[in-house]
């Protein structure tokens, strides 16, 4: 069951937006497709919420044929990074949209909203108006209003993009935590690497039209499957013939087995961590220490160290 999209192609002219994407996302399960601007991800979800179709392939929902279906008869949620609300309506009657277009009963209705707003926080502010709350409380607002029909899918499509850094790290805490309770089947896009590895269960990664990897956040962060993965899922620098994270990079002041000479070329400061620019006869990496081991090491710019790959480290050798 959940979401099975297969053969999906779509180009728009001639540029080609999917090539051939397969995916299967679990039921129940909060999956991030992630890749750079315009490498496909937002194109997949709208043609899995049926707000486009795709020129090839097929797309299923809970076992049922869903190609060709309009998004109104797929029984998804949407939220999109414009909140999209009624702005003359107040926050319930945002909340209660959906249901009332659809006739269900008052009581249940009241019954609903009232369960939802107490579920994202927004019970005390049922009456006002969109425009008077934060740009965190609309988000949550719409989705409420998403789940008031109570979708097989809740689809989110960088809905934390147009808020701060202190919000956005909230929210997506506060959607984590939703989730867990709700258990609704949810894809959610984002080019945010930080935000896709704290929130999702399962990550694919999307560039150019294709999947490059698809696992959990661990497998992918410690295991990718080229360098295009690795880098997109975090910091990389190169030691010799490997790509190595600069955290998984060991330091020392005397030589080791396996370890190469370095010199260090500049020393920054970046709140509690330190991150170290060197030199080798063969590449220039960088090494990110926290503050205690830097002053452990004493290093000054032109010290003279050895430095080598951990050996729990995520590497990805060189092609060639």
């Amino acid at each position: 069951m959940g979401i099975e999209a297969v053969g999906i192609s779509k180009r728009f002219g001639d540029f080609v937006a999917l090539e051939s994407v397969d995916l299967h996302v679990e039921t129940g399960r909060l999956t991030a497709l992630l890749g750079p601007s315009g490498g496909g991800k937002s194109t997949l979800l709208r043609i899995i919420g049926g707000l486009d179709d795709p020129d090839e392939g097929s797309v299923h929902i809970d076992g049922l044929e869903a190609t060709g279906v309009p998004p109104q008869r797929r029984n998804v949620g949407f939220v999109f990074q414009h909140y999209a609300a009624f702005k003359h309506l107040s926050v319930y009657r945002n909340v209660a949209f959906g249901l009332e277009i659809r006739k269900r009963p008052k009581a249940e209705i009241r019954q609903r909203v009232h369960e939802l707003l107490e579920l994202v926080h927004l019970e005390q502010f049922a009456d006002r108006l969109p425009s008077q709350l934060s740009g965190g409380q609309r988000q949550r607002m719409a989705l409420a209003r998403a789940l008031a029909v109570q979708p097989r899918v809740l689809l989110l499509d960088e809905p934390f993009g147009a808020l701060d850094t202190m919000v956005r790290k909230e929210l997506r805490d506060w959607l984590r935590r939703l989730h867990d309770e709700m258990h609704v089947t949810t894809v959610f896009v984002t080019h945010d690497q930080e935000e896709a590895l704290e929130v999702s269960d399962e990550l694919v990664v999307i560039n150019h039209g294709r999947i490059e990897q698809v696992g959990t956040p661990t497998e992918l962060y410690d295991n990718p499957d080229n360098e295009f993965v690795m880098g997109f899922l975090g910091p990389v620098t190169r030691l010799g013939p490997q790509l190595v994270r600069p955290h998984d990079i060991e330091v020392f002041l005397t030589p080791e087995p396996g370890a190469v000479e370095a010199s260090v070329t500049r020393l920054q400061r970046i709140g509690f961590e330190v991150r170290a620019e060197l030199a080798t006869p063969d590449s220039t990496p960088w090494v990110q220490l926290n503050r205690g081991q830097a002053e452990a090491l004493k290093l000054q710019v032109g010290a003279r160290v050895w430095l080598r790959a951990a050996r729990d480290a995520s590497t990805l050798r060189a092609a060639g």
